[in-house]
């Protein structure tokens, strides 16, 4: 029989301790006690990317992620894009581009994308492709999502945001 521990971690910059079972997943402790529901729930298997976080700068399916691994880490979700110059920039460019609809997708979308650029900041489509892969999305056909990181890419070349090449 399993008891409830307390679980002390950082998420997008905070401490947090929380009193979970073991075996509780990463995605549920966000949502349901921390109230951080912009990671979505979307097969609860690893298979649709929807509730992907970073974990110690790492992308990971918060599905898959027991509670007790997190304890010491650090998480940053989807809700900290809003203060990170590239997740601001993708963000607008999936308005922009109308890659974002039903919503679902579009937290790992942004996860994997903000992954995809600081490894690569001049991705061919190809390489959107593939760093996307894993991610997905039943409403846009993903062609306005490639279309809103390619954008996301220049813009932030551009503005000094991400370096001019291939890191």
């Amino acid at each position: 029989m399993s008891v409830k521990k307390h679980y002390s971690f950082l998420v997008n910059g905070e401490n947090h301790t929380v009193e979970s079972y073991p075996a509780n997943r990463l995605l549920d402790v966000l949502r349901e006690d921390l109230r951080l529901t912009g990671c979505k729930e979307g097969c609860g298997e690893g298979e649709c990317g929807s509730c992907s976080v970073f974990l110690d700068d790492v992308m990971v399916n918060s599905c898959l992620v027991p509670i007790a691994q997190v304890q010491g880490r650090q998480v940053r979700t989807v809700e900290a894009l809003s203060s990170d110059p590239l997740g601001k920039i993708l963000q607008e460019k999936f308005l922009e581009h109308n890659g974002a609809q039903c919503g679902i997708c579009t937290p790992g979308m942004l996860v994997a994308a903000i992954t995809l650029l600081r490894r690569n900041s001049q991705p061919t489509l190809g390489e959107i492709q593939d760093g996307l892969a894993g991610n997905l999305c039943r409403c846009t056909g993903y062609k306005k999502i490639f279309d809103a990181v390619a954008d996301a890419a220049q813009v932030a070349r551009e503005q000094g945001v991400l370096e001019g090449g291939k890191a």
